[in-house]
């Protein structure tokens, strides 16, 4: 997919195993191989976005936690842009959302209209990204509304797991942008998409 000029970029940030999941068989988060690295790499990329997506899971899993004394006190200054940054959660099923003085700007799409990811991408502000929520990647993956996908890859083999790219329709090509490699042995990979070419 080409991104037309001056549209915000939809980005895919997410933590990936060598093996390639993004969580453990029944959804549960593996294990996150953070310091104070990777948490200045997770500010400094949360500064640059205008909106997160997510699906229900991690939706749920991130409201459970950022307003929470225990998320604040951690880890402040990611709570503070969690907690106020425009957020949207995809789901069927979820009728309400936490709202409060801090966890808040959430909107609930129940499902995906390509149309309206376009006229969200073409408005003005920074880019928009999606947080965990693989079946969302998904999803967007096979729509064609990803512009960039950024994976860290956590030095570990799952052995078994929740694909990321599961039930991809066709070949996406994609263009290695850069890569960081982190003390802790995570390593970044930033592609953008070429889209369907050359299937």
């Amino acid at each position: 997919m080409t991104t037309k000029k001056n549209m915000r970029k939809l980005i895919v940030f997410e933590l990936v195993s060598i093996d390639g999941f993004f969580a453990r068989p029944n959804g549960e988060m593996m294990e996150h191989n953070y310091d104070d690295e990777m948490g200045a790499h997770s500010i400094e990329q949360l500064k640059s976005l205008g909106t997160l997506i997510f699906g229900r899971t991690t939706y749920e899993l991130m409201a459970s936690y950022w307003p929470t004394q225990s998320g604040v006190k951690s880890e402040p200054i990611v709570a503070r842009i969690m907690n106020a940054i425009p957020k949207i959660v995809f789901s069927e099923t979820l009728k309400k959302v936490k709202d409060g003085p801090l966890w808040k700007n959430v909107t609930i799409f129940h499902e995906i209209k390509p149309e309206e990811i376009i006229k969200m991408k073409e408005q003005e502000g920074e880019d928009i990204a999606i947080f965990g929520s693989g079946t969302i990647v998904q999803q967007f993956t096979n729509l064609g509304l990803i512009d960039e996908y950024r994976l860290i890859v956590n030095p570990l083999i799952l052995g078994n797991g929740k694909p990321l790219f599961k039930d991809i329709k066709n070949k996406l090509n994609l263009k290695l942008l850069n890569t960081r490699l982190f003390k802790n042995g995570n390593v970044l990979l930033c592609y953008q998409s070429l889209g369907n070419k050359g299937k």
